[in-house]
């Protein structure tokens, strides 16, 4: 599966050199990160998958259970708990109603419905990058306070010079003085180049005068941050709208990609976020951050449910490379596989 394009001319060196690099290890600092791809994912969902192997498990009481009113109710109650939405949660026990009710069922076979129905609701199409025909593409990154939105620039940024992409960064986010800086930090670590203006400068400006360098001395990707700020704060959103527009006049068809980045861990909260910057920044994908921090990870399927943006990356770590393609089908699997 393809998430960007890939600069380099000799794909078998990219290859070896990428085998070459131990999976347990974070790329830049060295220490140990616990292992590869699927075993970084489970880690960072362990809080959200114990909520549905564990506290499931649990309401067996022998070698089979009965399926009544009692257990369709408590079962309920651990889906929403978990954050993936009372619709979904609803078609889980109607399903399990129809299919058992009466009956004396297996842990496995429940499982079995909830994973089905979870995997079904992840479902989505195209995740990659939407890149420029021409470059540079432009990726404009929006989000709340505190949402890990900096953090997120970085390893995607990490990820892209990666591969080869020349990629130069807007600090945007003027308001918040060590937003620049920590991205300026980040920008250093990564090797690449940023844009940043003063504390309180304007953020239109910034992310023009991003644009424009990236337009004339021929960057790959320019990854803009943007100020975290209150989806209920109109004064904000409608910055959000001049920026886009800014970028545009330096860019025919820019920002080619609105990435809103949501905390895990904010639950149904993220939802209220979606709403807001989905339609004050024209948002095309949602990172969602944080993931090894929270109990909350099922939020991404109402997340898909009511607004159809797909889910792009997720953060499954602290480290640099922690930041994995969203991929459904391993998502359900590391949360519902019991062993």
């Amino acid at each position: 599966m393809v998430f960007w394009r890939k600069k380099k001319t000799d794909q078998a060196a990219g290859d070896s050199a990428d085998q070459a690099k131990p999976s347990d290890a974070d790329p830049l600092t060295g220490e140990a990160t616990g292992g590869g791809f699927f075993s970084k994912l489970r880690g960072a969902l362990t809080k959200t998958a114990k909520l549905f192997q564990t506290d499931i498990r649990d309401l067996w009481k022998s070698d089979g259970q009965l399926v009544d009113e009692d257990f369709l109710r408590e079962l309920f109650a651990i889906l929403i708990k978990s954050d993936i939405g009372t619709e979904t949660a609803g078609k889980i026990r109607d399903q399990i109603q129809k299919d058992y009710r009466g009956r004396v069922v297996q842990l496995s076979e429940v499982i079995e419905v909830i994973r089905s129905q979870v995997l079904s609701q992840l479902q989505q199409g195209e995740i990659a990058l939407n890149m420029a025909q021409q470059a540079p593409t432009v990726i404009l990154v929006v989000g709340v306070n505190g949402s890990g939105k900096t953090t997120s620039i970085a390893k995607l940024a990490y990820r892209l010079t990666q591969d080869g992409n020349r990629v130069l960064l807007g600090a945007g986010d003027t308001f918040r003085a060590a937003a620049v800086e920590q991205l300026t930090i980040w920008s250093e670590r990564i090797g690449c180049a940023i844009v940043r203006g003063e504390q309180g400068a304007d953020p239109a400006t910034v992310a023009y005068k991003a644009a424009e360098k990236a337009k004339n001395e021929g960057f790959d990707i320019c990854i803009i941050d943007t100020a975290g700020r209150l989806q209920t704060q109109t004064n904000l959103m409608q910055q959000l709208d001049k920026i886009r527009r800014v970028i545009s006049k330096q860019i025919e068809g820019a920002p080619h990609e609105v990435l809103l980045v949501l905390d895990s861990t904010a639950g149904q909260n993220a939802i209220s976020q979606a709403k807001g910057f989905s339609a004050a920044a024209g948002c095309t994908g949602i990172v969602l951050s944080k993931l090894d921090g929270s109990a909350k990870g099922g939020v991404v399927v109402p997340i898909r449910q009511q607004f159809g943006l797909p889910v792009k990356f997720i953060g499954v770590g602290e480290q640099i490379g922690d930041l994995q393609p969203f991929d459904p089908v391993s998502f359900t699997k590391a949360l519902f596989d019991i062993e």
